[in-house]
Order: structure tokens, then C-alpha cells, then sequence
């Protein structure tokens, strides 16, 4: 070996060892015991804890004495608590969400029986209204209300250094967007391969919908962009390859949002996935020629209708130009590759049944990718509260407090409306039965009838055959769906199996089961089987379900 090699080598072997060591260092200063616990509980492993990242990232010289710590709603409790107090924290700051207080509420009421001494400080919507009311009040220390970035550490100096006094519940002002410090970097290698990356240009909304906690924000305040932008490209250079935007409106400044458009655009060919919440009836041209050079699988636009009773609509605030909406969801569809997201939503003040299969059957027509059919929900200091008298509304009071009857809607009747919501979510969001949707559509447009009322009827059936209208094998849900269709007259039996042939063994290598493949000719069977389902969205960042959705999209433009 030369003697350059030589030096080569052993350089090599001192960077090893180098490597080696912090890697030990930074394994034992994750275990080592940490006075501040920043905790959640998320819904699944997959959702990243973005606001305690947000914490996190203002805590200054209390960084080195602070440690976040993610775990999920199915965690056992007392294994939980087992984790927190082997950290000896002197404070523990929980996020509660609508998702979340039942969870977390049972791990407050363990910790303070267990460990009386270790100061707890919640926080998040779910407790930032109605705060003196709620249950988890006389278990905690001190409830920080609304946006806590710099009001949590603080108190944390604060409770530290012993000070007394301090009121149980805090609030401040609105803290300025601008001086906040980034968490994007508190986002690890891990999480970027494996979670949800939450991204945010701006924050508040400048709508008064009352069913939304963002109708309370006073203004729409923007992050310097030129930074943001600056923070994505590094996740970018680091892996991130999915976004999703949590901005109440991001479509509401045509100029920030073309910015960050053309950011995107420019490394798009990357793969990624974006996910925005865009205001319907707000579609200006200099966005449109940006979004049209999106390819497949790159856009999400989640977008909210919520009612198409103008009287309804009245009742909640919310006002929008449903002519507008119209052409902008007809824009979407025949111009651009954009995967949209639309929702509606049961149980609001003077929506009645009929006005709802309505609206159902408009949006329908506006060919949405998706109809997500949500409940209403009591969120905590909404201001839809002024109509509980006049509509007689009536919520559960157990989480996610959703609406158990009102006015014009029985609790029967909700009860269906849940029954229809997860019998649409299955057979058409799911994006697992394009082609049965495709000819049912068809058939019921030639007919004249109502989608509504024939999921409706599609939902009924499912209820009564499976009882339980949720956990239902994609195979016992095509044997029910082969089952349900052979009793109406939307499809001769041979068409119906190949539609349910494709649909379920086309996307994925499945053999396709007994009752279908005994009604199709060996001739259908080797075409689902010899077809090539590499896809042409192999490298594409999308989502599973999204990406099913793909499949029967048109190929990226190439001009």
C-alpha cells in the first residue's frame, strides 16, 4: 500500500470510529433522564406530532432538556406511563386533540395518581375553549390556551426555576408567525421515510364558517417565504417526498401560492405529493396555467362544499358561488391531472334529507375523485353552538361528539347517514372499484335514478349482512357486492363478474375467487392474469389509495 493509500485508510478508519461514537452519543442522550417531556398520542404511527415539533423548536436554552415522545391512541395506557416516568421529567406537556382526549385523559389521571409531583401542562383545540368545564381540568397543572409557541416555554422557565403563583390557565396574545422558529429539521430521517411530513406556509382563515374553529381567527398570518421555501428544499434534499399543507386556505393569496407552486414544479419530477385545502370558488388564472402542468399523481386538492342548500349555508356563515364551483370542479377534471377531495357534511342547522341527497347528487355530477360524506361534530368553542336551541341539536357527548340528532334529522336517520358515509368510503373513495362505479353510474344516468338513494340501499344491505359496517375483508365485501348486485337489474351476470374480476385482481396480483371466475370464460381470466399491473406509477409518491385512483387516470402529459 502507498503511502497516500495509507493515509487514505486510516482517515477512513478515524471517520469510522468518529461515526461510531456519535452514534453511541446520540443513543445515550435519547435514554438519559429529561426535565421537559413534550407528548401526544396520535392517531396512528403514521401522522407525525407537528405542533409539538412547533414547541420543540422555541424552547431555546431548555432544548437539551427537553425530549418529544409520539405514541398512538392504541398504546396501552400503563405502558405509556411506564415510559414517561423512567424520563424523571419534572414537567410533561400533552397536545389533546378531539381524537385524542379520551386517551389521554385516562393517562393524566394514572400519572398524577402515580407521580403527584410532576407538574402537567396540556394544551391544543381540544382544550384551549370551554377549558373551566372540561374533565381533564382538575388533573393538570396549567392549560395553555390557543397557539403555544412561545407561551410554553416560558412557563417551563418558569416552573423551573420554581416561581409560584402562576395561573392554571394561561393564554397570551397571537404570537407572530415570523419570529417563530422552523421545526423542520426536528422532522428525522425516519420520520420522512416512513410518516406524514405536515407543512404550513401560513396560519388562521379568514372565513366565518361556524362548524370550524377557524372561524375564530382574526387574520391570515404568512411565514416568510423565502425560508419556508428554503425548509422544504432541505426535507426535499433529505428524502420528503410527501407534503401535506395544513393552511385553512391556501389558495387564498394567488401570489404566495404560485410561488410555492412553481417551487414544486421545478422538482416534481422527483415524485412528489402534495396535498393543499383550497377554497372552492377561488381559481384565478395565473393558477390554473401552473396547476395544469402538474402530472398524475403530484396534486391534491381537498376542497369544501359542506352544503348546497344556500339556506343552510346562510345558517353556518359560510358563503360561496356554487355557479363558480361548478365550472372550477368542470376546470379540474377536463383540464388538469389534479386528484381532487371534496366534502360534505351531515347534520348542519336546516339540512334535511332530501336536501342533502341533493347536494350529494350535484357534487356527484361535478366529478369529484372523491366525496368524503362527514358527520358534524360539537368542536369545543365553535360558534355553530347558537343554533343548539333553535334546531334542537343534540350531540354525543362522548368524542368525536358528533351529532346525534336534530330538527330536521331523526337519530335514525344519522345513523343511516353513518352507515351510507363508510359504505361510499369502501366502495367508491377507496378507489378499489373503478370500473363497477363506472358502469353503475352509467346505468343509473340512462335510468334517471339516484345515486344517493342507491347506495342508500347498497348501505342497508351491508348492515344487514355483515352487521358491523367497517372491518369488512376487500373479498367478503366483493363476495356481498357479487351477492347484492345479482338481486337488481343494473347488470347482466357476465358483465357484472368481469367488472368485479378487474376490479379486484386487476390492480394487484389476486386470484380471483370461485363465484366469479365460474361465470367468466378462460379467455377474461388469462387476460386479468397476464396484465401488466407494474403501472406506470411505480416511483409516484402518492399514497396507496390515491394511487389507485391512478391507475385509471390518463398518463402525465408529456407537453
Amino acid at each position: 500500500m502507498t503511502d497516500l493509500g495509507l493515509v487514505y485508510f486510516r482517515l477512513r478508519q478515524h471517520i469510522a470510529l468518529l461515526s461510531n461514537c456519535a452514534k453511541v452519543t446520540a443513543s445515550l442522550y435519547r435514554t438519559m433522564n429529561k426535565d421537559i417531556l413534550l407528548c401526544t398520542l396520535n392517531s396512528t404511527y403514521q401522522h407525525t406530532a407537528f405542533g409539538l415539533r412547533y414547541l420543540f423548536a422555541q424552547m431555546e436554552e431548555l432544548q437539551e432538556r427537553t425530549e418529544i415522545l409520539e405514541f398512538t391512541i392504541n398504546q396501552n395506557t400503563k405502558d405509556i406511563v411506564e415510559i414517561l416516568l423512567k424520563k424523571k421529567p419534572k414537567v410533561i406537556g400533552f397536545g389533546i386533540y378531539i381524537w385524542n382526549i379520551e386517551e389521554t385523559f385516562r393517562l393524566l389521571t394514572l400519572l398524577k395518581s402515580i407521580a403527584p409531583e410532576i407538574k402537567i401542562v396540556v394544551g391544543g383545540p381540544e382544550v384551549s375553549h370551554e377549558t373551566e368545564s372540561q374533565k381533564v381540568i382538575p388533573w393538570v397543572d396549567h392549560v395553555v390556551k390557543g397557539e403555544a409557541d412561545f407561551l410554553f416555554a416560558q412557563l417551563c422557565r418558569d416552573l423551573l426555576n420554581g416561581n409560584s403563583g402562576l395561573p392554571k390557565i394561561i393564554s397570551g396574545e397571537l404570537p407572530e408567525v415570523k419570529k417563530i422558529k422552523s421545526p423542520y429539521s426536528l422532522y428525522s430521517d425516519h420520520d420522512i421515510a416512513t410518516r406524514i411530513i405536515y407543512v404550513e406556509a401560513s396560519r388562521g382563515c379568514p372565513y366565518k364558517c361556524e362548524y370550524c374553529l377557524s372561524s375564530l381567527d382574526k387574520a391570515v398570518r404568512n411565514f416568510e417565504l423565502t425560508s419556508f421555501l428554503l425548509d422544504m428544499e432541505n426535507l426535499i434534499q433529505r428524502g420528503a417526498r410527501q407534503f401535506k399543507f395544513v393552511d385553512r386556505t391556501f389558495n387564498l393569496s394567488p401570489s404566495i401560492s404560485c410561488q410555492i407552486l412553481k417551487f414544486f414544479l421545478d422538482r416534481v419530477h422527483l415524485g412528489l405529493f402534495l396535498h393543499f385545502e383550497m377554497v372552492p370558488d377561488r381559481l384565478p388564472d395565473e393558477l390554473k396555467e401552473l396547476i395544469e402542468k402538474f402530472p398524475s399523481g403530484s396534486l391534491q386538492f381537498e376542497i369544501g362544499i359542506q352544503t348546497f342548500s344556500t339556506v343552510v349555508a346562510a345558517h353556518v356563515s359560510r358563503r360561496q358561488d356554487y355557479k363558480k364551483i361548478r365550472e372550477n370542479f368542470h376546470y379540474l377534471k377536463e383540464k388538469t391531472l389534479v386528484h381532487t377531495h371534496a366534502d360534505l357534511i351531515v347534520g348542519l342547522p336546516g339540512e334535511t334529507l332530501e336536501s342533502f341527497e341533493v347536494g350529494f347528487n350535484t357534487l356527484v355530477e361535478f366529478g369529484p375523485d372523491e366525496i368524503q360524506v362527514g358527520i358534524l361534530k360539537r368542536l369545543k368553542g365553535f360558534p355553530l353552538a347558537r343554533h343548539d336551541q333553535a334546531f334542537q341539536m343534540k350531540y354525543d357527548l362522548h368524542p368525536p361528539f358528533q351529532i346525534l340528532q336534530n330538527k330536521e334529522m331523526s337519530f335514525e336517520e344519522i345513523q343511516v347517514m353513518q352507515r351510507f358515509a363508510k359504505t361510499w368510503d369502501q366502495v367508491a373513495n377507496s378507489g378499489n372499484f373503478p370500473r363497477l362505479m363506472a358502469a353503475w353510474k352509467t346505468y343509473l344516468t340512462s335510468s334517471g335514478k339516484s345515486l344517493f338513494k342507491e347506495i342508500l340501499a347498497l348501505s342497508s344491505f351491508l348492515h344487514q349482512r355483515h352487521s358491523q359496517n367497517y372491518g369488512i375483508s376487500l373479498l367478503n365485501l366483493v363476495e356481498s357486492l357479487w351477492v347484492y348486485f345479482q338481486n337488481t337489474a343494473v347488470f347482466p351476470i357476465t358483465e357484472l363478474a368481469e367488472v368485479l374480476g378487474m376490479d379486484y385482481a386487476y390492480q394487484k396480483r389476486r386470484d380471483l375467487p370461485y363465484f366469479l371466475r365460474t361465470q367468466l370464460n378462460a379467455e377474461f381470466v388469462d387476460k386479468i392474469k397476464n396484465s401488466n399491473r407494474t403501472g406506470a406509477y411505480a416511483l409516484n409518491s402518492a399514497p396507496d389509495r390515491q394511487q389507485r385512483h391512478l391507475a385509471q387516470t390518463p398518463a402525465p402529459r408529456t407537453s
